[in-house]
């Protein structure tokens, strides 16, 4: 059983794309998953209202509760609201095997980000290599000064990059009908998947420890 915590205190990070399409893809590998949706506005809960059963499933789960939810099935990954604190925070690292930091290129994502790391860095299971950490730019253009400004701020984090995921209309038309990029065919996701590749290798690298 593995549990992925995506978390980022600022809002419209790109916390939800992750947890749809990260879902999807471990469905896809037939792996048995729970989307755990802790925040008021049910984003992750909402979509998955609009998948087709004839996709592959994923489980789901609701709650406020962050001491007691359940992590039954082989993958749990949680979805986050904004302005998570330090307190609850505490109680989802106790559950978790890895966390994924979204961050989008601006000032402000910039100021909540490093914050919201050095808070991170300071508690127990990240501290003793419990739970590991990694960061992922989102709805970056490439070749552009605001891609190089994320790159250059996430370098001196302290935790490892490993992919921008560009910004694109696709996952918009996706969202409104409950897939994922692992749900098209290869022919139309394949430049998109490419960005996905580094986190999805961590994972399952992750899971074989």
């Amino acid at each position: 059983m593995d549990t992925i915590l995506i978390v980022n205190p600022k809002g419209g990070s790109g916390k939800t794309t992750l947890v749809t399409n990260l879902a999807g893809y471990l469905a896809r590998q037939g792996e048995m998953v729970n989307l755990i949706d802790t925040d008021k506005q049910k984003s992750s809960i909402a979509w998955l209202k609009h998948r087709s059963p004839h996709l592959p499933t994923i489980f789901s789960t609701h709650t406020h509760n962050f001491a007691n939810f359940s992590v039954k099935p082989s993958w749990s990954i949680i979805d986050t609201p904004a302005g998570l604190n330090e307190e609850i925070l505490k109680k989802l690292l106790k559950k978790v095997d890895l966390v994924i930091v979204p961050i989008q290129p601006s000032f402000f994502d910039f100021q909540a980000t490093q914050s919201f790391l050095e808070i991170l860095n300071t508690k127990k299971p990240i501290r003793k290599g419990q739970t590991s950490v990694a960061l992922v730019g989102m709805r970056v253009h490439p070749r552009t000064i605001t891609a190089q400004q994320l790159e250059d701020f996430l370098k001196r984090q302290g935790f490892p990059i490993f992919t921008y995921i560009h910004d694109a209309q696709i996952y918009l038309q996706m969202a409104s009908k409950g897939f994922t990029l692992f749900d098209l065919s290869p022919a139309k996701a394949k430049t998109h998947i490419e960005q996905w590749q580094p986190i999805t290798e961590w994972i399952q690298n992750a899971h074989k420890i």
